[in-house]
């Protein structure tokens, strides 16, 4: 599917009901595969999603002269570093579309090659992301950064030394930057205040079969030593917590019942607590998890968007659908992305009552409060939804917007759906699978 002109009609008010898996997450493979530039031998990547976001990384990688090939299994990657080597930029820019990405293969890249390039970034329009800081992080290191008209350019001239870094707000990419580009740097890295969410410490685990050292203290502190040499890695990828999480929301908005196989309690912790309080339930297997709607009132909630172990902020879109059926008055304040209530006015065409907010509500202030964000959510209920004319804006909001479509009355077109291949692997299969009543154009 593309990522621009996909369309489907959804004929929703039927519940969900079936099994259907999950590989893994789409914020570790795509980290895991650029981990692999790094080792001096090939890595084998196990349950690899088929997603548009590891397509893209899959060509970068290509495009550097790394050799990518399936392996013996589905979702089986064999990545092969042996003659990386520079790419021209307009093959960069070709490959890197709307990702981000580009900007962890710097680290790697200044090791292997003693030189990087990255194009303009792109990526969700969720709120700021700004790449200064990776820049900054890596001139910590050594790197030379010159920005051009169509990018920027870095060099290596004296090599990567170890360095000291403080986040001032625990970030996944700028950890995912420390890490990736500490490990074979000279000396020791201390990163304060690092994010420590399961996809990034399943790429520690990576990391450290490859050779490399590293330590997790309680405090948010990793310190990471250098060393000369990686070899590549044999590694099966954490399952998607937000896929699975999506797919439960999925489950409780149409009265339906899900089991999402592949998911596992333990990361799923938050969730599932506030999943009980709203009025779904849940049942662990060891094989993965089911998610249905027991029957009765669902209730309001207060959440809080948090890094982990908070809530996390890729759930809250799925479940707000939920929450317009809830009864009573539910807010969702968002502490992570400050524009991530873009999806909120389709819901509202669609005959929720959803009021946003510039306030902090719902507890305690955050580093949006003060900023003229929209970044809170008065969700009243229950309300019912009818079909509408929807465009996808984002990732999750747009899976958000394909639950509201299926617990709708009516029809509903939901434009631009291919943006939800970004990070939902083989989704209009799993509709069919769980029983939804649609057609696909484009």
């Amino acid at each position: 599917m593309g990522l621009t002109a996909d369309k489907i009609t959804i004929r929703g008010g039927i519940p969900l009901v079936g099994r259907i898996e999950v590989k893994g997450a789409k914020n570790l493979v795509t980290k895991a595969m650029v981990a692999a530039l790094l080792g001096e031998t090939p890595s084998l990547l196990q349950d690899v999603p088929n997603i548009s976001d590891v397509r893209i990384v899959r060509g970068l990688l290509e495009v550097h002269g790394v050799k990518v090939t399936e392996g013996d299994e589905p979702g089986d990657l064999i990545l092969d570093p042996v003659d990386v080597e520079s790419a021209h930029f307009a093959a960069i820019d070709a490959h890197a579309g709307s990702s981000r990405i580009p900007i962890l293969f710097c680290g790697p890249l200044l090791h292997r090659l003693g030189e990087a390039f990255i194009p303009d970034l792109g990526g969700c329009r969720i709120g700021d992301r700004p790449i200064d800081f990776h820049l900054d992080v890596l001139r910590k290191f050594g790197a030379v950064v010159e920005k051009q008209p169509n990018g920027i350019r870095m060099s290596a001239p004296n090599g990567l030394k170890g360095t000291k870094v403080e986040l001032p707000y625990p970030s996944v990419g700028a950890t995912e930057q420390v890490l990736l580009t500490a490990v074979r740097a000279e000396g020791i890295t201390e990163l304060k205040g690092a994010a420590i969410e399961p996809e990034i410490m399943d790429l520690i685990n990576i990391l450290q079969k490859m050779g490399a050292i590293i330590t997790v203290d309680t405090d948010r502190v990793i310190r990471i030593e250098g060393v000369e040499r990686l070899e590549g890695y044999r590694h099966r990828a954490l399952f998607d917590r937000n896929e699975a999480a999506s797919w439960a929301a999925a489950a409780l908005a149409t009265d339906g019942d899900i089991f999402v196989g592949g998911a596992r309690q333990s990361e799923m912790l938050t969730f599932l607590n506030v999943f009980r309080k709203v009025g779904g339930a849940f049942e662990i297997h060891d094989d993965g998890i089911r998610f249905y709607h027991p029957g009765g009132d669902l209730k309001p909630v207060i959440i809080e968007t948090d890094v982990h172990p908070g809530f996390m902020t890729d759930w809250q879109q799925p479940l707000v659908i939920a929450l317009t059926k809830a009864h009573g008055t539910s807010i969702v304040h968002e502490t992570v992305y400050e524009q991530r209530f873009g999806f909120v006015d389709a819901l509202v065409e669609m005959g929720a009552t959803i009021q946003i907010h510039r306030e902090c509500l719902g507890g305690h202030p955050c580093r949006f409060g003060q900023r003229n964000f929209n970044h809170s959510a008065v969700i009243t209920g229950p309300t019912k939804l009818h079909g509408a004319d929807i465009v996808v804006p984002d990732l999750r909001g747009g899976f958000s917007h394909l639950i509201a479509a299926l617990s709708a009355e009516g029809t509903s077109t939901v434009s631009n759906v291919g943006i939800i291949s970004r990070g939902y692997e083989n989704f209009i299969t799993k509709l069919r699978l769980l029983g939804a009543d649609f057609d696909l154009e484009g």
